[in-house]
C-alpha cells in the first residue's frame, strides 16, 4: 500500500493486485492486534538494529526514516504514542487505524485495487511486460513492484509467492528461516512455568560450539509449555544462525541489579530475619511464586526445609541460580510462527536507492520479501515503510 500510493502520487496510473479481499490484513495482528508503526529514533539507529544487511538499507531508510513515518500516518488522521523502547502506537492501541489509514491513502491517491491472486511475472523476450493473475488475466505494466511478504503467519496470505516471482527473474533468494520467533527448550521446567512472564531480566545466549557469549540484552520474557518467548528472546534469536539441539543455552539473570555479593547478602538477610520458615515460603519472597519449585529442585533443596538449615553451599547454588537460570535451546518454533522471515532476496541483486532489480529492468522488491529483517520494536515495519516508498517513486518517475 505505502509503495501503490506512493507511485500514484507521484503521476503513475497503479493497479494494486490483493488475493485477500481487503489489504493490509498482515498489519492486523502486529504488535499484539496494536500495531508497533515504528520506533521513534534516528535512521541511523534503525540500522543498527537491523540484524541482516543493514548497510543495504541507509538509502532507502535516510529518505524515509521513523519522523516521516509518524508525520505520514499523523498526517492521514492518525494520532500516535510513544511507548517503553520508543515503540511507537496509534493512541487508539487499534492496528485497525493504521490499517484504514493505508487504504484511504490508496483511494485518495487513485490507486486501483482488485481481488486478484499473482501466478507469474509476464515476460517476452526477456523484457518484463506485467503480470499473469491466478484467473489467467494477463495484467500489462512497464513497471512491476513485488510487495507480499515472506512466509510467516499464511494464514494472513503470506505464502512466499515473492520469492517465486523472484525466480522467475533469475533472482537468488537466500535461505528461508524464522526471524523473531519463539524457542523451544529442551525438559519440562519451562512448561512447569508457562503463562509466567519476567519483565526485567537479563539475558544471554551461550554457544557451546564455540564458547562465547553471542548476544546479551535486558527486558521481557515468557515461559511457555515449549520453551521461551517475549520480546527480549525474539530479538536473541535473531542472533542465532546455525540452530541446532543443545548448542545455545539461554541464561537469564533473575536479579540483575544486584551484584552476586550483594545478592548473597540479601539471602543471607533473608534467612536469618526468618530462620524458623519453611525455606519454600521464603523463597516465594524473591521469586515468582511459579519458579519456586522449578528452583527448589534445581538447588537440591527441600521446600519444608528450614531456613536456619540451609548451608552455606546452599546459599551459594540458589545465588548463582538466580544470577544465571539455564534453560537449553532446541530449536525454533516454525516459520509460520515466526514475526518476520529471515532470508529471501539477494540484496546484492537489488539497487540498494530505488530496489529496482538487476536483473530485469521495470521489476522492484519491497519489505519482508527481502533479505533483510531487524529486532523487535517497530523496525520492520519501518523497513516495509521506507523500501515501499523508495521502489514507489522509482518506479512512478523511472
Amino acid at each position: 500500500m505505502m509503495a501503490a500510493g506512493t507511485a500514484a502520487e507521484n503521476g503513475a496510473r497503479v493497479l494494486l493486485l490483493e488475493k485477500n479481499t481487503r489489504p493490509g490484513r498482515k498489519l492486523m495482528i502486529t504488535g499484539k492486534g496494536r500495531c508497533n508503526v515504528t520506533n521513534h529514533c534516528t535512521a541511523q539507529e534503525v540500522i543498527s538494529n537491523v540484524v541482516t544487511n543493514g548497510r543495504f538499507l541507509y538509502s532507502a531508510v535516510s529518505q524515509f526514516c521513523p519522523d516521516d513515518t509518524i508525520a505520514f500516518f499523523e498526517q492521514c488522521g492518525v494520532p500516535l504514542k510513544i511507548e517503553r523502547g520508543n515503540r511507537v502506537f496509534p493512541v487508539s492501541d487499534r492496528a485497525v487505524d493504521i490499517v484504514d489509514a493505508l487504504a484511504g491513502y490508496v483511494r485518495r491517491t487513485g490507486v486501483c485495487i482488485r481481488q486478484e491472486a499473482v501466478q507469474a511475472l509476464w515476460i517476452e523476450e526477456g523484457k518484463l511486460r506485467g503480470v499473469l493473475g491466478a484467473s489467467e488475466t494477463r495484467y500489462p505494466a512497464d513497471r512491476v513492484i513485488v510487495a507480499c511478504g515472506g512466509m510467516s503467519y499464511p494464514g494472513t496470505g503470506s505464502d512466499g509467492m515473492g520469492y517465486r516471482l523472484a525466480q522467475q527473474a533469475g533472482h537468488t533468494i537466500l535461505p528461508l528461516r524464522p526471524s523473531l520467533v519463539p524457542i523451544v527448550c529442551e525438559g519440562t521446567d519451562c512448561a512447569q512455568m508457562q503463562g509466567l512472564s519476567l519483565r526485567n531480566c537479563a539475558v544471554q545466549v551461550y554457544d557451546r560450539q564455540k564458547d562465547r557469549v553471542l548476544y546479551e540484552d535486558f527486558g521481557e520474557l515468557l515461559f511457555t509449555h515449549f520453551g521461551l518467548s517475549g520480546p527480549v528472546i525474539l530479538s536473541a534469536g535473531s542472533h542465532i544462525r546455525d540452530m541446532e539441539p543443545g548448542r545455545y543455552v539461554f541464561r537469564i539473570d533473575l536479579k540483575p541489579a544486584l551484584s552476586p555479593e550483594k545478592l548473597d547478602a540479601r539471602l543471607v538477610r533473608d534467612f536469618s530475619q526468618q530462620k524458623n520458615r519453611d525455606f519454600q515460603h521464603v523463597l516465594e519472597g524473591l521469586l515468582p511464586r511459579k519458579m519456586v519449585p522449578v528452583m527448589m529442585r534445581r538447588a537440591e533443596m527441600e521446600p519444608h526445609e528450614k531456613c536456619h538449615s540451609v548451608t552455606r553451599a546452599q546459599r551459594q547454588r540458589l545465588a548463582a541460580l538466580m544470577k544465571s537460570f539455564e534453560v537449553v535451546a532446541e530449536g525454533f518454533r516454525p516459520i509460520a510462527e515466526a514475526i518476520v522471515t529471515a532470508g529471501g532476496v539477494s540484496v546484492r541483486e537489488v539497487q540498494p536507492k530505488t530496489m529496482e532489480s538487476k536483473w530485469l529492468p521495470g521489476l522492484y522488491f519491497a519489505g519482508e520479501v527481502l533479505d533483510v529483517d531487524a529486532y523487535t520494536g517497530g523496525f520492520n515495519l519501518q523497513i516495509a515503510f521506507s523500501t515501499g516508498r523508495a521502489a514507489g517513486i522509482s518506479a512512478a518517475v523511472g
